[in-house]
C-alpha cells in the first residue's frame, strides 16, 4: 500500500506539476508563506477595479501598471510565494474557468480559418527561428527553442522544448534568458497590440484571432483581449489556447529529433497537456450542453475575472524590462524579430482572409 502511495505521488508530481502545486498550496504552513503576497496582488487588483469602476479605463491594464510600481517586492523572501501562487496557479485557474463563457456554436461562428492560420504561424516562426540561428551563426537548438517559445506559449514552451534538447550547460543558460526575454515582450505586447488592432482596422473577431495568436504567453493574451471587448477576449483565449495545445505534437517530434544516444527520450518534466486546459475544454463542453446553470455561470465568471485581475497585478509585480536588456545582444535580437515575424505573419493573413 506504501509502495503504491508512492507511485501515484510520483506520477502526479511528475505528470501534473499544476494540480501537485494546487494542493501543497493550501497546506497551513505555505498558506502562511503565501498570503503576504496573495495581499499585496490583492490590494493591488482592488485598487484597479476601483479606479477602473468610478473613472474608467480597463482594468486589466490598471492592474498591470499598479504591480510594475511593486516590482521591489517580486524577490523578497516573504512576498515572492504568494506573488508566484497567483502569477501561476491563480493564473491558470482564471483561464480555465474561462471555458464556462465559451460553448462550440461560437466556437463554430470563429471558422476554420483562424485555426488555419494559427497553426501556419506556428509552422513558419519554428522555420524562421531555425533560419534566423543559421543566419546570426548560433546552435540550431537555440532557434528551435526560442522559435518554439514565441509560436506557442511563451516561457511554458520554453521549458517544455529545453527538456527534450541535449542537456548542456548552454542550452540551459539560453532557456533562462529565452524565459526572461519572452515573458518582458508578451507584456509589452499586452500593452502594444490593443492599440494595434484599431489601428489595422480589425473588428473584435479579427482582433482576437490576432491577439490569441501572437502574444506568447497566456496571461497576457487574456489580459491584452479583455482590453478590446468581452468578444475579442473569448476569441483570443480560444485561439491561444489552441495554440498552447500544439505544444504536445511539437514537443513530441522534437523529443523524436534529439534522442539521446542510448534511444531514450529527453522528454521528462514538463507536462505535455497542462491541466488548466482540460479544465478549459471540459467547461466548455458542459456549457455547450446548457449543464450550467445561468445563475452559476455568472458565478463561474466573475470568479475567473477576479482570478485574471490579481493575477495580472501579480504578474505586473515580476515584469522587469531591465532583465531583457541584461540577456545580451542575441537572445533579444532572435526574441524581437520572431515576435515582429509572428505578428507581420498573422495580421497579413488576417488581411489577406476577410
Amino acid at each position: 500500500m506504501k509502495t503504491n502511495s508512492s507511485a501515484i505521488t510520483r506520477v502526479v508530481d511528475k505528470n501534473i506539476p499544476y494540480l501537485s502545486s494546487a494542493v501543497a498550496i493550501w497546506r497551513p504552513r505555505a498558506v502562511l508563506r503565501s498570503w503576504p503576497g496573495v495581499a499585496i496582488a490583492l490590494v493591488i487588483a482592488l485598487s484597479a477595479t476601483f479606479i477602473s469602476s468610478n473613472y474608467g479605463g480597463p482594468q486589466l491594464l490598471y492592474a498591470l501598471f499598479f504591480g510594475l510600481a511593486f516590482h521591489f517586492l517580486a524577490s523578497d523572501p516573504t512576498c515572492k510565494p504568494g506573488i508566484e501562487f497567483c502569477s501561476k496557479i491563480l493564473l491558470r485557474t482564471g483561464v480555465a474557468l474561462l471555458g464556462a463563457r465559451i460553448t462550440f456554436n461560437q466556437i463554430a461562428s470563429v471558422g476554420v480559418t483562424p485555426l488555419l492560420i494559427v497553426v501556419g504561424g506556428l509552422v513558419a516562426t519554428l522555420g524562421f527561428g531555425y533560419l534566423l540561428a543559421k543566419w546570426l551563426k548560433r546552435p540550431i537548438t537555440e532557434g528551435i527553442l526560442s522559435g518554439g517559445s514565441v509560436a506557442i506559449c511563451g516561457a511554458s514552451a520554453a521549458l517544455a522544448i529545453s527538456a527534450v534538447l541535449p542537456q548542456t550547460k548552454e542550452n540551459e543558460k539560453f532557456t533562462l534568458l529565452t524565459v526572461v526575454g519572452v515573458t518582458s515582450l508578451s507584456t509589452l505586447a499586452m500593452i502594444v497590440y490593443p492599440l494595434l488592432v484599431k489601428l489595422l482596422g480589425f473588428d473584435p473577431t479579427e482582433a482576437g484571432v490576432f491577439i490569441g495568436g501572437t502574444i506568447h504567453d497566456v496571461a497576457q493574451v487574456v489580459g491584452a483581449g479583455y482590453l478590446v471587448s468581452n468578444h475579442t477576449g473569448d476569441v483570443a483565449t480560444f485561439v491561444k489556447l489552441t495554440r498552447v495545445a500544439c505544444l504536445v505534437p511539437v514537443v513530441l517530434g522534437l523529443s523524436i529529433m534529439f534522442k539521446r544516444k542510448d534511444g531514450k527520450s529527453e522528454v521528462d518534466a514538463p507536462p505535455l497537456v497542462p491541466f488548466f486546459l482540460i479544465g478549459f475544454v471540459w467547461l466548455v463542453i458542459t456549457n455547450s450542453l446548457g449543464l450550467i446553470p445561468q445563475e452559476v455561470n455568472g458565478w463561474i465568471n466573475n470568479a475567473s475575472r477576479a482570478c485574471l485581475v490579481i493575477a495580472i497585478a501579480a504578474l505586473g509585480v515580476k515584469t522587469s524590462f531591465q532583465s531583457l536588456a541584461s540577456l545580451g545582444w542575441r537572445p533579444v535580437i532572435m526574441l524581437v524579430m520572431e515576435t515582429v515575424w509572428i505578428a507581420a505573419f498573422v495580421a497579413i493573413a488576417v488581411l489577406l482572409t476577410r
